[in-house]
Order: structure tokens, then sequence, then C-alpha cells
């Protein structure tokens, strides 16, 4: 007779079986004993009560942190880690304040003395490292240089020693600005002595933590900065997106627009590099850029708020594991200017 057309004594025993399974913590061969049936019969009652709906197994939040949306976006997407914060009625930088929070967690439990920590300049990573607790004694490096934005005091150099005091490591410092006015300029800077040994440091990192920009008003400092024609000249180019001053487009793919000429910033090789690069962003219209940096692998762990998550989950469309993203490094023209192995 079918499962679901038996009787009460029938819902018992699957209900019986259920509670002592899920709640007592016995194996299926102890009920079996316990009951005098097979465990055949234990285990289609287990699948039974689960279909009825006598078991409802739910993975419950952990303070803000979302566990169930945390672990399917890992999930989805081939994370080494991900952390979904629940932001619900937040303002931006409280919300800001909790993705820190989280992400200083994560940092404490998965950096071990060996490593060291690349930061780069940007308002989320600024916050990240008020937050910062109990991390491991790392070297910290600088990843690119600093913007001046109303109301964000800090400058790259502070974000690093900030982050150096907490975990007592090596701070690796240079002062340049991000962005400048000409390619000369940019060009001239990046042969200085200590921004060339800076640089060169960066390319230490074995764990990043950055933000993600999309090419977009109010959601990149770099985009907000400059002309309209540099605008529409890196659209033109394929930029949906930066990440600590490199480009990216639809793929994943870094680019190299004519802008990204002004910019100090770490080698495109050696951002590639980095083992682990964790994202922290938050807001559905960031969506698109982060998934691109998901497809191309320019990240490989997120701390989001659950509306980026849910835009993420919503339509991760097509999109390529970080361990068979291919790390071409394209010019605007789209041509492919380099590849790291």
């Amino acid at each position: 007779m079918d499962m679901e057309r038996r009787g009460p004594a029938e819902l018992v025993m699957a209900a019986a079986v259920a509670r002592r399974h899920y709640l007592a913590g016995r194996s299926k061969i102890e009920i079996a004993d316990e009951l005098g049936i097979s465990r055949f019969k234990v285990a289609r009652l287990l699948d039974f009560a689960r279909e009825r709906g006598m078991v409802r197994i739910e993975i419950v939040a952990e303070g803000d942190i979302d566990l169930d949306r945390s672990a399917r976006l890992q999930e989805t997407f081939g994370l080494r880690h991900a952390l979904v914060v629940d932001g619900t009625g937040l303002d931006f930088r409280t919300l800001s304040e909790h993705l820190g929070e989280a992400t200083s967690r994560l940092l404490g439990e998965i950096m071990v003395e060996s490593d060291v920590l690349g930061l780069p300049w940007a308002r989320s990573i600024d916050i990240l490292t008020k937050s910062l607790r109990h991390l491991p004694r790392v070297d910290v490096v600088q990843l690119c240089g600093a913007m001046e934005v109303p109301g964000v005091n800090s400058s790259a150099v502070d974000i690093v020693r900030r982050a150096a005091q907490v975990t007592g490591g090596s701070a690796s410092i240079f002062h340049a600005a991000l962005l400048l006015d000409d390619e000369v300029a940019a060009s001239s800077l990046r042969r200085e002595r200590l921004v060339a040994h800076g640089l060169a440091q960066a390319a230490r990192a074995t764990k990043a933590v950055v933000g993600i920009g999309t090419w977009a008003p109010g959601l990149s400092t770099i985009y907000d900065a400059v002309s309209p024609a540099d605008r529409e000249e890196a659209r033109a180019a394929g930029v949906v997106g930066e990440i600590a001053g490199r480009f990216f487009d639809d793929d994943g793919h870094l680019i190299e627009p004519p802008l990204s000429q002004r910019i100090i910033t770490i080698g495109a090789e050696e951002f590639r590099a980095i083992p682990e690069v964790i994202g922290i962003v938050s807001g559905r219209p960031k969506a698109r850029a982060v998934a691109a940096a998901l497809r191309g692998g320019l990240v490989n762990a997120l701390v989001v708020d659950v509306v980026q998550c849910d835009a993420l989950l919503a339509d991760p469309g097509p999109w390529v594991t970080p361990s068979t993203a291919q790390p071409a490094i394209r010019s605007g023209s789209g041509g492919v200017r380099a590849a790291a192995d």
C-alpha cells in the first residue's frame, strides 16, 4: 500500500522514527533494532516524514549572519567563503559597519601567521579596518593609491597602518593618489622609489579584502571623479566595474581602457595571483558587477547583505568558477594584452 494512503498507526510510526533520528540522534540501524523493523523501512519512513511535512529542516541565523543564505551563496558560486549579513532597516553606514565586523571575524578565523593581508583604498575597507579584532601576526600591504572623498578622512596609508596595528605585523605603505590627471604624471609617480617599492610589496599578498565598484554614478569613486568623456570611453571599452582601481568587463576579464594609465595600483598579473580575494559589497545596484567579478574569478569569497545575496541568487546566470576562470587581461580595444598562467 502506498505510504500516502496509510492510516494513523503508520503516521505515528513515521513520527516516532523521525523523533528518534532527528531529536535523539539515533542511527537508522539503532532505530530499526529498537522498533523491530528493517533499516530500509526506517529510511522510507524518514523520507515520508520529510515529504509529508512532519519534519521541517531549518537553518537558523547566527547573530546577524544569515546561515542559510550564506550556505546557498557559497554553494551556488563555488566560493571559498560566503557571509550574508541581515541589514534589514539599517542605514548605509551602520550596514557597512556590520559587514566590516563580519569580515573581521572571518579574517580572524581563516588567516594564519604566514599570510600577508592586502588592502586597497575603499570606503568599505576604511570601515572594515575600524572593526578589526584578534588577528594573527601578519604583515599588511597597500594595494593602490587613495582618493579624496567627502566624509572619508582616511588615506590608503591610514587603512594599512590601522590594520597592521591590530595584527602586530609590518605595514608596507606608499603615498600616492589612486587617480592622476594625466598619464605622464602617473608614469612618473610609478617610477618613484618608494611607490615602486610599495607596488612591488603588494605582490606579497596572500589574502586581500576589496570593495567592488559598479561603473555608474554613486557606485564607484573613480566613476564619480572622472570626466563624462572618460566615463563614456571606459564604458565603450566594456567596463562594468572596478576593484582596487583595476577595471573589468561583464565576463570578469581585467581590461585596460585609456583611463587605467592614470591609475596607481597593483599590477593586473599580481592581483590575479592573490590566492584569496574577499569582496565586501551591499545593495542590489551592484549585483551586475559582483556577478561579473565572480564569473571571472576576481573574487572567490564574499561578505554581502541580504539584498545583494538575493539579487545574485535570483539570476546567477552563466558564470565560470574561480578555478577555471580565464585570467586574460584585455586592452580597451578588446585584444588580449597578457595572460597569467
